[in-house]
């Protein structure tokens, strides 16, 4: 809820209320309301559920088996909710004039529905790709995770507002999309994020998860100190 409030109300904010067109200045904000959002929530709901948030991110988890299939369908519906609450708290204290879509994603001028595809398949790999390195790797610097995620939500969208919006997570398209009736090629976000998930969970886990560490490998070189 918190996320779609923050991340598509500052869409709505800068479009609707400012009168903004897709300048660098507003596309800068958009991307460090996503990112910020992101790194605080991440931060606050680790230690409560993992921070998941997103629905890619608990897919990624159910294929690795670190979160069940039982539970995992529990936290993406409770994601979807929250969406839809976050989406309807926007619609509640926005103007209808200037509620514009409510910060529903949608693809570019002229871009193809495969771009669009592609681009959500990039961007939810490098997001997914992030938290297993940070997040979810014993020898991953887990105290940077938040900051590192944030960071990575930040640099998707600076790339990928004016292709698709930039979504990486079927719940924050949804949530708008649901409540401001704006449908157009919405399963773009999710089967885009679902094989970016995928292919993040399954590249990490199977060639870098159980990597040898050459601080403790016996037949590691000695170098000089």
């Amino acid at each position: 809820m918190l996320f779609v409030f923050v991340g598509a109300g500052t869409v709505v904010v800068t479009g609707g209320l400012l009168g903004d067109e897709l300048t660098s200045a507003r596309l800068v904000a958009i991307a460090l309301a996503h990112g910020l959002a992101i790194m605080l929530l991440v931060s606050a709901t680790a230690n409560i559920s993992g921070g998941h948030i997103n629905p890619a991110v608990t897919l990624a988890a159910m294929i690795t088996k670190r979160i069940s299939i039982d539970a995992g369908i529990l936290y993406i519906l409770a994601q979807l909710i929250g969406a839809v609450a976050g989406a309807m708290l926007i619609a509640a204290v926005i103007p209808v004039l200037a509620q514009g879509n409510l910060g529903a994603h949608g693809l570019g001028l002229d871009v193809t529905v495969a771009g669009g595809l592609v681009t959500e398949i990039v961007l939810t790999f490098i997001l997914v790709f992030t938290v297993f390195a940070t997040a979810m790797d014993p020898k991953g610097l887990t105290w940077l995770a938040p900051l590192a995620i944030g960071v990575a939500v930040l640099v998707d969208h600076l790339v990928g507002v004016p292709i698709t919006g930039a979504s990486m997570n079927p719940a924050r398209s949804f949530g708008p999309a649901l409540v401001g009736g704006t449908w157009s090629f919405h399963w773009v976000y999710w089967v885009g994020p679902a094989i970016g998930a995928a292919a993040a969970a399954i590249v990490y886990e199977r060639i870098f998860m159980h990597r040898d560490d050459p601080a403790t490998d016996e037949d590691a070189p000695d170098y000089p100190a």
